[in-house]
């Protein structure tokens, strides 16, 4: 009986190596769209007041833990039973990241005027319901972005037993939500961590200027992020359009891979915009 327990203790361990390593590929794999996605969720997560920025930060990580509860368990069951629907699903989601970075793009050099005075309405209406509409699609892109995540990570796996798959695949979307949103978190507060500094330091000295430094640095990495995030969601787009679709995978061979990405996904976004402002109004018109 006791060989019996030390040889189930023994299968653990193996078992717990197994995930060990697998989870490091599949993080190792997954590093590229980890970092799309920090860039991408900083963007959304900023843009708020200052009291609310960290609720709000909250309210999108606890939105992006449930995305992961959702997608973990069906991505498993679609592998296990009906693979061609991930495909799908990744590519239909591929669609909504290239229309929200193309949509942008748009708006910057034909827009700019308009996107003013939309943000000046924005302002006008009720703070609670910008909010949650900011909440609303800042999850929206997460959960896009999260299910590329758990792809690849199963991708890494897939010939792993299933325990494995699932622990590891587990591991791996804990890890990018713990690890992204921790992420912004620090970014988001750079300036009251500044203000902190200044003020501890009586605005003398280094600590006084490396307080300096965090507040002016703030706005310029929010706007950086900016350009990176929409680059990133185009990107992301048109990698999931490259590997994806068939066609695509073998146009232009020669075509350096992120060149031939980000134009996969501007024209899918261009695709998508039609689409996506025709489905509006219907909306509209079915809400009356």
């Amino acid at each position: 009986m006791a060989s019996g327990f030390f040889a189930v203790l023994d299968d653990i361990s193996v078992l717990m190596d197994d995930v060990a390593l697998a989870s490091k590929v599949a993080t190792r794999k997954t590093a590229g769209i980890l970092g799309d996605d920090l860039a991408v969720n900083a963007e959304k997560a900023t843009g708020f007041l200052a009291t609310r920025e960290l609720p709000v930060l909250w309210a999108i990580t606890k939105g992006s833990f449930l995305n992961k509860l959702i997608i973990v368990p069906v991505a498993l069951l679609l592998q296990a039973f009906f693979p061609i629907a991930i495909k799908v699903i990744l590519i239909m989601g591929g669609f909504y990241l290239a229309y929200e970075g193309v949509e942008k793009i748009i708006e910057y050099f034909f827009h700019r005027s308009k996107a003013k005075e939309e943000t000046i309405i924005e302002l006008k209406l009720d703070d609670n319901d910008a909010e949650k509409t900011k909440v609303k699609a800042a999850i929206i892109t997460d959960f896009i972005l999260s299910i590329e995540i758990v792809i690849i990570a199963l991708g890494s796996v897939i010939e792993s037993s299933q325990i494995t798959q699932i622990l590891t695949v587990s591991i791996v979307a804990i890890i990018a939500t713990i690890g992204v949103y921790g992420m912004v978190a620090l970014i988001v507060r750079m300036d009251d961590a500044g203000y902190k500094l200044i003020k501890h330091a009586d605005d003398k000295g280094i600590i006084a200027s490396f307080g300096h430094v965090l507040v002016k640095g703030l706005p310029i990495i929010i706007k950086l992020l900016s350009v990176v995030g929409t680059i990133a969601l185009v990107l992301v787009a048109g990698g999931i359009f490259v590997h994806n679709i068939e066609f695509l995978h073998h146009i232009l061979p020669n075509l350096i891979s992120i060149l031939k990405e980000f134009a996969a996904g501007l024209i899918g976004g261009l695709i998508a915009i039609p689409i996506m402002i025709a489905g509006k109004k219907v909306l509209k018109l079915v809400k009356g």
